[in-house]
């Protein structure tokens, strides 16, 4: 199959974008849907998205995952983003998967996102966090910024809005290294815009 003839898929997700939001988060597109235990961001059991944020703000890696279950819960992660002010979305909107997996070395952007519509419905945003490497490239491609070293930031103006653009490890098992390691960069990010 040719990339013409390979279908393209919309993100199913949308943006979700918390009235309070001040950190937003964009990775670049979820995985299949066969790979999700839950119907939000980071769903698959095997990313540390969430393990990431139990450990950093509850001291406890599980603390997003429902006992006794391969799943983590939708209503303590949309929760926790809500009390702390946190948006998560994509850098894609529709793309085409080269192969059947997660891997964001085989997705092709068909349109990115639309940056203008989302930070006008977060007019109290001022940190941008990207999770990957196709994330930066894709939203470099549409944001007039400079991409930061990992674990450090740049400044941006956008909309005549001043705003921190930071680049973190994704929390991607595909990205092997250890938990707290992962952590430790998300950490000081969330303590330098003040959210923990």
């Amino acid at each position: 199959m040719t990339l013409q003839e390979k279908p393209t898929e919309l993100h199913p997700l949308g943006y979700f974008l918390p009235e309070n939001t001040r950190l937003l988060m964009l990775g670049s597109f979820p995985p299949a849907r066969q790979r999700w235990s839950m119907n939000f961001y980071y769903p698959n059991i095997q990313n540390d998205m969430w393990r990431i944020m139990g450990l950093l703000f509850y001291n406890d890696k599980d603390h997003f995952i429902i006992p006794g279950k391969k799943a983590f819960s939708e209503e303590k992660a949309r929760a926790f983003c809500i009390e702390k002010g946190i948006g998560i979305g994509d850098t894609a909107e529709e793309i085409i998967r080269l192969k059947d997996n997660a891997s964001d070395k085989f997705l092709e952007v068909v349109k990115p996102l639309d940056a203008q519509r989302v930070f006008n419905q977060i007019p109290h945003c001022t940190a941008v966090v990207i999770t990957g490497q196709k994330a930066m490239d894709t939203f470099l491609s549409v944001v007039p910024a400079t991409e930061p070293k990992v674990g450090e930031y740049t400044t941006f103006l956008f909309g005549g809005r001043e705003m921190q653009l930071y680049r973190i490890p994704s929390s991607s098992r595909a990205y092997p290294r250890p938990l707290e390691e992962k952590a430790g960069y998300y950490g000081k990010m969330f303590r330098e815009i003040g959210l923990l």
